[in-house]
């Protein structure tokens, strides 16, 4: 697994299939994000046969089947989608091309499993909105930073078990390493990509509904900026917003592209958890000039201060829970109501975000 480059974030763990061979059939699709291997990673762990891939790109699918031999590459779309036996399909488009191809999933009666952010428009959502409705397919999303990281899974069950009391404030930092030589053309144009607060801002937006058990929320303020790269003017390497669960519940995040270089993994991200009695903090990829390694779980509760390193002894119970609700028609692992409204209200703050970037060096007229 990448730990300096976040866009091949795709960590491995041991193999808890809920499925026998072949009970679970998937394929993969549009490999423009590496998160692709993220994503096939843990279905495979869980028991998911990947029978086929496909992408227009014979590079990108070469690099693919090296890495998982079993896969057939597809000699279209619809070599895919007119499988019967194919039950889900994964998928990490450009993010504008998301929703779209979500769309194509469904009417084709399959199952969809995209990259984060999963759209970069409002009208995209709607047009999910209906398809889930009309085919009663899922439109899931692989928001890695909590469903592929341990150390938030942990503080999960932490919250579940009373252990802090009532969440009633979400802190999150997702600080990035840039790469600019090694991103491709879209990642710098905002029509493709959505802007920073849609895109790796959905990730923030997801954990605070989640772990402050809100079902909706609203978007107080947001900013972007491009602080450092002109040379890149679509770029937003900056962005933070603030917002109000239903239940009283408060959020602060802040995203951006200003990992240094001296950093050795790609993002030094973080969370913290307050509750009516104790509070939760997650060093989610290192512990800064301490460890590392990553997973790392520090808590105060009415007990006492405690700590745990997580890595490795909690798993990711999102992907077997995924294949179940699909096989079962449940929906244990994540609702498709809270996959929508966190793709809502990021593509909220990102609509209402004002920016900030200085031009020509002159102070901002406030």
């Amino acid at each position: 697994m990448s730990t300096n480059n976040g866009m091949m974030y795709a960590p491995v763990h041991q193999a808890k299939p809920v499925v026998g061979p072949g009970g679970f059939v998937m394929a993969a699709m549009a490999l423009d994000h590496g998160h692709i291997y993220g994503m096939c990673n843990g279905l495979i762990e869980a028991g998911a046969t990947l029978k086929w891939v496909y992408d227009p790109d014979p590079v990108k699918v070469e690099d693919f089947t090296a890495r998982y031999p079993q896969a057939r590459a597809a000699r279209s779309p619809e070599e895919i989608l007119e499988d019967p036996e194919v039950r889900l399909v994964a998928a990490a488009a450009v993010p504008n091309e998301r929703g779209p191809l979500g769309l194509r999933v469904m009417a084709a009666g399959k199952d969809y499993f995209t990259d984060k952010t999963p759209f970069t428009a409002l009208s995209q959502l709607e047009d999910a909105r209906r398809t889930t409705a009309a085919t009663g397919r899922k439109y899931m999303v692989y928001f890695s930073e909590r469903l592929h990281v341990e150390s938030a899974i942990y503080a999960g069950k932490l919250i579940e078990e009373g252990v802090i009391g009532k969440v009633i404030q979400v802190i999150g930092l997702g600080p990035h390493r840039l790469n600019a030589p090694d991103r491709p053309a879209w990642f710098f144009e905002k029509e493709k990509y959505g802007g920073i607060l849609c895109d790796i801002g959905s990730h923030q937006i997801e954990q605070f509904l989640y772990f402050a058990g809100c079902k909706d929320a609203k978007v107080l303020h947001s900013k972007v900026a491009n602080y450092a790269n002109p040379d890149y003017p679509e770029l937003e390497d900056f962005g933070d917003a603030a917002l109000v669960g239903d239940n009283g519940a408060s959020n602060y995040f802040r995203v951006d592209w200003f990992t240094p270089d001296g950093l050795g993994v790609w993002g030094d991200g973080r969370c913290t958890i307050l509750g009516t009695e104790g509070y939760i903090e997650l060093r989610k990829y290192v512990d800064l000039a301490r460890s590392k390694g990553g997973d790392h779980v520090y808590w105060a509760d009415r007990k006492g201060e405690h700590y745990s390193d997580v890595h490795g002894k909690v798993g990711y119970p999102f992907f077997g829970e995924l294949i179940l609700d699909c096989l079962n028609r449940t929906e244990t692992a994540m609702t498709q109501e809270h996959v929508f409204k966190a793709a809502e209200l990021c593509l909220q703050a990102q609509n209402l975000a004002v920016n900030v970037t200085p031009v020509g060096g002159k102070p901002l007229r406030l």
